[in-house]
């Protein structure tokens, strides 16, 4: 149950610092907020590792280049919301995102790629997914 909570917490905090990301865009220009907005990340999380586990830098070199795509996604990420969200508006932005994003998980999950436990696609799920487009589609109607 927590973990739902903190996922849904999570999305609370991806919907607000879109359009956040996407006044600072307004102001200084979309890669200049990106800069920023990882600039800021990079230096609380900073804080964090110095104050949880010190200055010990150990640990990097275990996990597979492809786990670092993570960063480089992250930043094509921020991008990409404030600018879709600066076209679009924050709901019909943040209903594709989800969509995405779902569509995108249950093929992570069915075929257990970058280290996941499989969790076969079923017709249930398929029906999930059907329903959440179904969603978008009403919610992005004009």
């Amino acid at each position: 149950m927590t973990a739902l909570v903190f996922a849904c917490a999570a999305g609370v905090l991806m919907a607000v610092q879109g359009v956040l990301n996407t006044g600072l865009g307004r102001v200084v220009g979309l890669l200049k907020a990106t800069t920023a907005v990882h600039a800021g990340g990079l230096a609380a999380v900073l804080l964090l590792v110095l104050v949880r586990t010190g200055p010990s830098p150990g640990g990097f070199t275990s996990a597979g280049w492809v786990y670092y795509l993570g960063g480089p996604i992250g930043v094509a990420i921020v991008y990409l919301v404030a600018a879709s969200i600066s076209k679009i508006g924050a709901c019909a932005a943040t209903t594709a995102i989800i969509t995405g994003q779902v569509v995108t998980a249950a093929a992570l999950d069915h075929f257990g790629l970058f280290g996941l436990s499989r969790a076969p696609f079923h017709p249930f799920k398929l029906a999930g997914v059907a329903l959440l487009s179904l969603g978008a589609w009403i919610l992005l109607r004009k």
